[in-house]
């Protein structure tokens, strides 16, 4: 890893010392119905690397709030809460959505009294009707397919205490819902996932992270994502076969080798250059970095030094 100057390197056995209260709030049919097709995830994953980072993000946020109120203070205004912003940012198939939604449950659990909300950005990818008319449905998932502007008004909105409307996106029918929106009304926490969340676009000069209170980068070796990857494609196909409406029904019904071969080659021409051109530059933005290996377990974190 670049920049290692700029963390603490904190082996798996060191971390989870951080928190001894040895709570779990989740039993494992829940975290069953959490975690994604192929992503492994266990109780003591929870307790180990978990359990202390929400203890951190809590920390997070009360010296977030004292600085607000501090700021208030200083400029005779009244303090009025805005939300704290998580954003968790890796490729496509290192298990993001697996953390966001472990976060929201178990945040909600130890806090509350707060409204911890979450989103993905898939839902800000234009339709494919205009990736079609742009000649980039190929390029789905690079910078240029994201409607950023309307991303980074939804998280001004969000910010500033107002009700935000974020699209749906279905895996299913491979495009966002027509007509579908999730409704971000004041939350006390919003958690942000997706694989674009510390880039900069191009046309602006603004980034999405700048929003942030606190940001996380699911990272692994590229030869293990691209096996999730692949692992995760067979069971989308196994599950899509009686799905007639399911995108991936023709596959799944079809030669399967012919299949496979198309996963990999969208590998190879997208996931693999959009890693290397547009997420893995990002990485060192991030306040945490959570480092996976074999069986998804994560082996060691990296924590920002100056923040």
């Amino acid at each position: 890893m670049e920049n290692r100057l700029n963390y603490y390197q904190i082996p798996r056995e060191e971390w989870r010392s951080f928190y001894r209260d040895h709570y779990v709030p989740l039993s494992s049919r829940e975290l069953m119905r959490i975690k994604s097709l192929n992503d492994v995830i266990s109780l003591k994953d929870v307790e180990e690397i978990y359990m202390p980072l929400v203890h951190l993000l809590g920390m997070r946020m009360e010296a977030r709030n004292y600085g607000q109120n501090q700021l208030a203070d200083f400029l005779g205004i009244k303090h009025k809460p805005t939300p704290f912003i998580l954003g968790i940012a890796g490729s496509v198939a290192v298990g993001k959505s697996t953390v966001a939604r472990l976060l929201r449950d178990l945040l909600t659990e130890i806090f509350p009294n707060k409204k911890i909300q979450q989103i993905t950005t898939d839902g800000f990818l234009y339709p494919s009707e205009e990736l079609k008319k742009g000649h980039i449905m190929k390029r789905k998932g690079f910078p240029e397919s994201y409607d950023m502007k309307a991303l980074i008004n939804f998280i001004n909105d969000v910010k500033n205490g107002l009700p935000a409307k974020a699209p749906v996106y279905s895996h299913q029918v491979y495009d966002r819902v027509q007509g579908e929106y999730d409704l971000i009304d004041q939350p006390d926490v919003l958690i942000l996932e997706g694989i674009n969340v510390l880039q900069l676009p191009s046309n602006q000069q603004i980034f999405v992270s700048d929003f942030f209170d606190f940001s996380i980068y699911v990272d692994a070796d590229e030869k293990l994502i691209k096996k999730w990857y692949m692992e995760r494609f067979d069971l989308i196909l196994d599950r899509a076969k009686d799905e007639p409406n399911d995108y991936y029904h023709a596959y799944a019904i079809g030669d399967r080798d012919v299949a496979r071969k198309m996963a990999e080659d969208v590998w190879h021409d997208v996931n693999h250059k959009n890693l290397h051109s547009y997420i893995l530059p990002t990485r060192n933005r991030a306040d945490l970095i959570l480092n996976k290996g074999e069986n998804h377990l994560v082996d060691e974190l990296y924590l920002r030094k100056f923040v």
